[in-house]
């Protein structure tokens, strides 16, 4: 069984395209990380401490996940914005720009544990005031890193990426099951 220590619809929408059984667990964590962290070590750690908030739920042979994904542009992170003019900042700041989006993951399985980072590379398209002002009112943008989702209508504003798309929708699916085939064979 999968134990999933994360809140997000898109990452139980890609177990339940993979056919995997899994249940959610855990709860909130701190997410406040001491201001010298880059964005992959904050990433990791907040993944990490995802993942240990739902490991008293699981079983000896549960695979416990947690993941973190964060929008890079210049050093500065992108996280979920707070208002509607938040979100149009962020999508005029990206506008016409490549950023990274950075998914830390972490995969427990019994007492073994790896935490690790996949980053992708994508390329805005120029967005108008209208573009943004559209996306915008369609309530995408509030629940997502960087303001979009790659996976709904925020597909309208990529041209291109440079990775793994599942990196950039927040679930680095070949990473994150070939560490868990790894601790599994064991």
């Amino acid at each position: 069984m999968i134990i999933l220590a994360s809140a997000s619809p898109r990452r139980r929408d890609i177990l339940e395209m993979l056919g995997f059984e899994y249940r959610i667990a855990g709860g909130g964590c701190d997410e406040t990380v001491p201001p010298e962290y880059g964005v992959e070590q904050t990433v990791k750690e907040l993944s990490l401490r995802k993942a240990m908030t739902a490991v008293g739920e699981a079983g000896p042979e549960d695979i416990v996940l947690g993941m973190d994904t964060m929008v890079c542009l210049d050093g500065r992170i992108f996280g979920k914005p707070k208002s509607e003019r938040e979100a149009a900042d962020m999508l005029r700041a990206l506008s016409g720009r490549q950023h990274t989006v950075y998914t830390g993951y972490t995969v427990i399985c019994g007492k073994e544990r790896f935490t690790g980072c996949e980053k992708a590379d994508v390329y805005f398209r120029e967005l108008s005031d209208n573009d943004i002002d559209f996306y915008v009112a369609t309530g995408e943008p509030m629940d997502k890193a960087g303001a979009y989702g790659i996976q709904g209508k925020g597909a309208l504003l990529v041209e291109r990426i440079c990775g793994d798309y599942y990196t950039v929708v927040g679930f680095p699916v070949c990473s994150v099951f070939k560490t868990a085939a790894k601790m599994t064979k064991k």
